[in-house]
């Protein structure tokens, strides 16, 4: 597990974290879903919606068991902590983006949140917050259900991002800030930070600090590509106050951050 990388860069590659027959098997029920709503049909590009569509969440066989390998299950204990993170029944909705030279609304640069403040409405997700905690959300994930190359939208990260994020989220207290203030902060802190793109093969996952900026972009290959973004949740809060050498990797990446900060560096 490439500890030292994901508290210095936001992220970490898993490679073949889940067998390559649970996406294909996961791909299979969203086309069903994607025939039977759309009309859009795998071998008939004519058909398919353009530039993105989404799909609910999924808890059938295949998703279940795509989030919940022992290769996953040691990843969230070496950066999470052992015991300090929920099982996953699901992998949460889906942005599957179609061949299309276009933009989508989901192409800004952005920090997910990950509970309702006290104006928060429970239809408009941008009225949700993240604070420097990282309450509700233990990790940002990217479950890749179709091989994605350069040219398949893969989803641009900003390199220690979350190191900035963090600073940005200290001065705001319990409450942080909602989506969209979140988001102006985050890119205009961020960026001047080196952009990697999460590329790899059907049955990786990145697992990303929470607080990292990401952004989608449009589908410039041939085939449309398959992503689960779900998040990782806590089982107990997590302790921003405490020494670095006694936090796990999550908690670490911000302590470091505000102590770096309050050192003027």
């Amino acid at each position: 597990m490439q500890v030292d990388s994901f508290i210095e860069d936001g992220f970490v590659h898993l490679k073949e974290a889940f067998p390559r027959r649970l996406a294909d098997g996961c791909r299979a029920i969203i086309w069903r879903d994607l025939s039977a709503d759309l009309g859009a049909e795998p071998d008939d590009p004519s058909t398919w919606p353009r530039p993105v569509a989404a799909r609910p969440d999924y808890a059938d066989a295949p998703f279940a068991a795509a989030a919940n390998t022992p290769r996953l299950h040691a990843a969230f204990d070496a950066l999470v902590g052992k015991g300090r993170w929920t099982p996953r029944r699901s992998l949460g909705g889906f942005v599957i983006r179609f061949p299309a030279d276009e933009p989508s609304v989901v192409d800004g640069w952005h920090v997910d949140v990950s509970f309702p403040g006290p104006g928060s409405s429970p239809d408009d997700y941008l009225t949700w917050r993240a604070n420097v905690a990282s309450r509700d959300r233990a990790l940002l994930m990217f479950f890749l259900l179709s091989d994605v190359g350069p040219d398949d939208a893969p989803t641009r990260l900003r390199v220690g991002s979350h190191r900035h994020v963090a600073r940005v989220l200290e001065p705001e207290g319990e409450d942080g800030l909602d989506a969209r203030e979140l988001a102006r902060r985050a890119d205009a802190a961020t960026g001047h930070l080196p952009t990697a793109l999460a590329t790899g093969r059907a049955g990786d996952v990145y697992l990303c600090h929470p607080f990292l900026v990401h952004a989608g972009q449009p589908n410039r290959g041939t085939t449309p590509r398959f992503l689960a973004q779900p998040k990782l949740s806590p089982s107990e809060p997590f302790r921003v106050n405490l020494p670095a050498e006694a936090s796990t990797p999550v908690e670490t990446a911000i302590i470091q951050a505000l102590e770096h900060r309050r050192d003027g560096l």
